[in-house]
């Protein structure tokens, strides 16, 4: 399973993304509701369905703030660049085995590698 950011998400709004649509119909995206959150602050075309359709991927459990914290110093995950929505992501995935993040972000996936949970794809 992977989870699609929301660099990934805006390049296939934008103009279709093939390599995603491929991944969505192999039922192999997950979704995080910050990603869907970041997505509804932007403009987006026919935007009740487009969010109503996000909303019903399966989703990686979601960690608490408190959470969130406590694995930025555990991997020492801060003056990295990341933002706190990247640092819920992370966090998800580390409770989400195997899934994996998907990102078009260089210093999210720098640090995604690093902790060996970024998907290998364009």
């Amino acid at each position: 399973m992977i989870l699609a950011d929301t660099t990934v998400w805006i390049d296939h709004f934008v103009s279709a993304d093939q390599d995603l649509a491929r991944q969505i119909a192999n039922r192999q995206i997950l979704m995080h509701p910050m990603v869907v959150a970041e997505l509804a602050l932007g403009s987006l075309r026919d935007r009740v369905n487009s969010l109503a359709y996000l909303d019903r991927l399966p989703t990686v459990r979601v960690a608490q703030l408190s959470d969130v914290r406590l694995m930025i110093e555990a991997h020492s995950l801060y003056s990295r660049g990341i933002g706190l929505t990247d640092a819920h992501l992370i966090a998800a995935l580390l409770l989400s085995p195997p899934a994996l993040l998907w990102t078009r972000d260089k210093r999210l996936r720098n640090v995604a590698e690093s902790l060996g949970i970024h998907a290998n794809l364009p």
